[in-house]
């Protein structure tokens, strides 16, 4: 059996995402087989989402004749997934679970905040181990020139994009499990995380050499998420001191 690097990079880190969030229920005394039940529909809808949204972007690049060809079908449902796809989809899947099993979504959602970057970060190691998500051409410091790959162009030296994002998202997840810790709000959390994510991709989609996301006028579709993601930040951060004036 042949184990794909970009999936056993995603089976890392939703272990140790999982480790994280047994430590953070513990902490805050949830259910941690809630959080469980609540993780596992965030994860399918969102693994849904992201692969949905890459086959709807590069539906004209794609080879739908061959989709019976096990190897083809294999590699194209193993590779190509846009993270900002996923990211509604499994908000979506967190709602649905809590109205299903009738479990308040609001503590939890506080916990799982710090885990989404935690997730990525694994995740982008594996692009950078699968070869998509790939770089602009480069041959300075620690350029990565692939043999074989899901996407990048072969023998070309690249830019290791997908590592500085890991690197990055890393940070942006250690920075929200301490201050989770130091109590802060699930809302607050969620802000944050909005601001500082979606202001590091915006820059990071310049280093970026591969056009799954699409291009919209100036930018690319993901650097359009980014800045509504960033507005929406800002606005909600006005509101509250908007509403602690009042108060």
């Amino acid at each position: 059996m042949t184990v794909s690097p970009y999936g056993l990079m995603i089976a890392a880190g939703i272990l140790t995402a999982g480790a994280a969030g047994w430590f953070l229920t513990r902490r805050f005394a949830l259910d941690f087989n809630d959080f469980l039940l609540l993780a596992t529909y965030t994860v399918a809808f969102g693994v849904i989402g992201a692969k949905g949204a890459y086959l709807l972007l590069n539906a004209g690049r794609i080879d739908w004749s061959r989709l019976t060809d096990p190897a083809f079908f294999n590699a194209l449902m193993m590779g190509g997934f846009i993270f900002y796809g996923g990211v509604p989809t499994g908000l979506f899947g967190l709602w649905l679970a809590g109205k299903l099993h009738k479990i308040a979504v609001k503590p939890y959602l506080r916990v799982g905040v710090p885990l989404l970057p935690l997730c990525h970060a694994f995740g982008r190691v594996g692009c950078y181990l699968a070869g998509c998500c790939f770089g602009i051409p480069y041959d300075g410091p620690l350029a990565v020139t692939y043999e074989r790959s899901y996407g990048a162009p072969l023998g070309v030296p690249l830019f290791p994009v997908q590592l500085l994002e890991a690197v990055l998202v890393l940070a942006i997840a250690g920075t929200l499990f301490a201050l989770c810790l130091r109590g802060w709000g699930e809302w607050s959390l969620l802000g944050l995380y909005m601001g500082l994510y979606g202001t590091a991709r915006f820059c990071l989609e310049y280093l970026r050499y591969d056009a799954e996301r699409g291009q919209l006028g100036w930018f690319s579709t993901s650097q359009w998420v980014s800045l509504v993601l960033v507005a929406v930040a800002l606005a909600g951060v006005l509101w509250s001191r908007i509403k602690l004036k009042r108060a």
